[in-house]
């Protein structure tokens, strides 16, 4: 019997040591970092699809998009954040929120689906934007653009969901080497980072975007191949996305992985290790 009870005793501490530990990520996942693993090439050359890391929350501050969203498949557990913090959601404001700048890499919550997306930040409140021409246009002044170059790739499937990327050499085979021109555009700022162009798009020509009040407008690095806020909610796209929507800002790559999973350590690109993203 003494055997018996010191056993359940054993399986019980086991519990409320799992119970616990999940707990404490939970808090340290909600109020400082959450992990977020790249899932397609919109941010290239960036980001790469596998790149793993972690967002900081500290630099926006909290709304009801800072809480996880948990979802278990084998037990149909499938909350979603605002049915965890729904309580801080319907004014567009944050606690101890703090702006973005023009530049920041973001992941943030689709205004419509909650999807989580990570884009950069190119337009503010109040800030009229517009594509000519494949330029972007902000408060009608043209961001300085310099040709950087080429970026090389090859075609094949990539990360979890096997996408192949889009390539301006078309057409390209499994297996050849997919191309893209670079640019480095540096926006008003100061801040310049690389961005990719495939072709002739239909959202290299656009209408101007005025930027609502408590809202930010977000475009991918890798233009011919993101949706994003050029492409209007009703289109299936981004749209302006609301202050509260934010989760945090990507600051650096801690890994990467070429493969369909993070822990396939032989496919890791060792020369992404601890990369800071501008």
């Amino acid at each position: 019997m003494a055997t018996e009870a010191k056993k359940s005793g054993g399986i019980v501490e086991i519990f409320k040591t799992v119970f616990w530990a999940l707990v404490i990520a939970g808090i340290f996942r909600t109020l400082f970092f959450q992990p977020f693993w790249i899932p397609s090439g919109s941010m290239k050359d960036t980001l790469l699809v596998g790149d793993f890391l972690f967002v900081n929350k500290l630099a926006y501050g909290y709304s009801y998009a800072s809480c996880p969203n948990i979802k278990i498949d084998r037990i149909g557990l499938n909350l979603d954040a605002q049915s965890i913090c729904g309580f801080m959601d319907g004014d567009n404001t944050r606690i101890w929120g703090d702006e973005p700048e023009r530049g920041d890499i973001i992941v943030f919550r689709h205004p419509v689906n909650g999807t989580d997306f990570i884009k950069r930040v190119t337009g503010l409140p109040g800030d009229r934007l517009q594509m000519k021409d494949g330029v972007l246009h902000i408060n009608d002044e043209a961001v300085k653009l310099e040709d950087n170059g080429v970026f090389e790739e090859i075609k094949e499937q990539q990360g979890p969901i096997r996408s192949t990327p889009q390539c301006e050499n078309r057409p390209v085979g499994i297996g050849g080497v997919c191309r893209k021109s670079r640019q480095i555009e540096t926006l008003p700022n100061g801040v310049s980072h690389s961005i990719l162009n495939i072709g002739r798009q239909s959202t290299d020509n656009t209408g101007v975007y005025t930027v609502p009040a408590g809202h930010y407008f977000f475009m991918g690095d890798n233009r011919d191949n993101s949706t994003d806020s050029r492409v209007p909610l009703i289109a299936n796209g981004v749209g302006f996305v609301p202050f509260e929507n934010l989760i945090g800002r990507a600051d650096r790559v801690v890994f990467s992985s070429a493969g369909r999973s993070m822990f396939a350590f032989w496919t890791w690109r060792g020369d992404r290790f601890f990369e800071k993203l501008e």
